[in-house]
């Protein structure tokens, strides 16, 4: 049984002990204490679980650790930069663009990845890449405000 010894994960090289067909979910939440990623349907439906891999967005309840493990792993937790939230989360917050908050972090990181891509995207184009994450609440309309929002204080911070 092939062992996972070590990921890097939002910047840091971190050591892990895991079966390399473990899921990467299980590691994050359960090995490294990083609970912001989710849990939700186990089979890659909902995108509740959804982390960055070298920049793409991935389900991690469907990764295997050994198959990312010499990969960029990026969590919720890893998108702040000193100290700041990524203006997505920022924009989620002040667009109240969520109630229960399950699907926000697969939500920030699916969008997180779209934006990096496209600087002024129109609705349309939000609302297809987003569509396999699904928000059980129903807060779509503010979660296509806050990455309007985003997309915005992106641009004017590249200015």
């Amino acid at each position: 049984m092939a062992r996972v010894k070590s990921l890097h994960v939002n910047g840091k090289q971190v050591a892990i002990d895991s079966d390399a067909n473990a899921t990467l979910l299980s590691v994050l939440r359960d090995q490294l204490d990083l609970t912001g990623t989710k849990y939700g349907c186990g089979e890659g439906q909902c995108a509740a679980c959804t982390v960055l891999i070298d920049g793409f967005p991935r389900h991690s309840c469907q990764a295997r650790v050994g198959a990312v493990a010499s990969r960029k792993i990026t969590t919720i937790e890893g998108i702040a930069e000193n100290g700041k939230l990524h203006p997505l989360q920022q924009a989620f917050l002040d667009e109240q663009a969520l109630q229960c908050g399950y699907c926000t972090s697969g939500m920030i990181m699916t969008g997180v990845a779209f934006l990096q891509a496209h600087a002024n995207p129109s609705e349309d184009m939000i609302r297809g890449f987003m569509q396999g994450n699904i928000c059980r609440c129903g807060t779509y309309p503010r979660i296509l405000a806050a990455f309007r929002r985003a997309a915005e204080m992106m641009r004017k911070q590249a200015g």
